[in-house]
């Protein structure tokens, strides 16, 4: 198991230097779905299959590392909850919850995607499940333990508060974009992505290992970048948007 793990830690920092290269590109390009979507990335297809199709990988494959396990402690078990809580509601609550008629998806952006979760889901799994020490039952009263599952909670309402806000934004037949308000939009312009950036950081500190730390790499080098061009977008698309909101972080950036 020593063995899997040194050559699961090459992968991961090799994977963590991979993030940062895509952080700064990111602030270039934005990724082409959304208000963003285009053409030249390939087909397209219907987003609400798109976003099963890229999310559910990741519970699918942590369950599996679950089955395949050498360490089905209690702690492992409960971490393994919030996982799959996370993306249960991402890959087949939210996507039902998309209206009709939401914006395609490019097929090469969801490849990409489901290869990401891959990589994610499986490292996550087997750094909890299989290759790992495994928690002692004194892990859950470790600071880093339930500060990270505080973090992760906070962080998961967090998002999942700010895409019910989005999502009642326009009535019924309304189409087109407006201005977000009330709670964290008053501050931020992406509250949803805030969320999930102190999700991840909450899932890095509760779990403690290379796996968990690349996870919330990559969340922050994600997010963060699309932020700002969603904020950037509404100041050139609003005239009267807040001019002290900022993008993701309140107060700060």
């Amino acid at each position: 198991m020593n063995v899997i793990l040194s050559h699961i830690d090459l992968i991961l920092y090799t994977w963590v230097g991979l993030a940062v290269v895509v952080f700064i590109a990111l602030f270039f390009i934005s990724a082409p779905y959304g208000r963003y979507a285009g053409t030249g990335w390939g087909p397209m297809i219907p987003v609400r299959w798109a976003w099963i199709a890229m999310e559910a990988v990741s519970p699918i494959l942590f369950l599996v590392a679950f089955v395949w396990s050498k360490h089905r402690d209690p702690v492992a078990v409960v971490l393994m909850c919030l996982w799959v809580g996370h993306y249960v509601y991402r890959a087949f609550i939210f996507p039902f919850l998309l209206r009709p008629g939401s914006h395609l998806m490019p097929l090469s952006v969801v490849l990409m995607s489901v290869l990401f979760n891959s990589i994610n889901a499986g490292a996550n799994g087997i750094y909890l499940f299989v290759a790992g020490s495994g928690y002692s039952a004194s892990w859950v009263q470790d600071p880093r333990f339930f500060i990270g599952v505080g973090l992760f909670t906070t962080g998961f309402i967090i998002h999942l508060v700010s895409d019910r806000s989005l999502r009642h934004l326009r009535g019924r037949d309304e189409t087109g974009y407006k201005i977000p308000k009330g709670g964290l939009f008053n501050y931020i312009s992406c509250p949803n992505y805030f969320g999930e950036i102190i999700e991840w950081t909450g899932w890095a500190i509760a779990t403690w290992n290379l796996a968990g730390l690349s996870f919330a790499v990559w969340t922050i080098a994600n997010l963060m970048p699309r932020a700002r061009a969603h904020h950037k977008w509404y100041v050139r698309t609003f005239p009267d948007y807040p001019s002290k909101r900022r993008a993701v972080l309140p107060f700060i950036f």
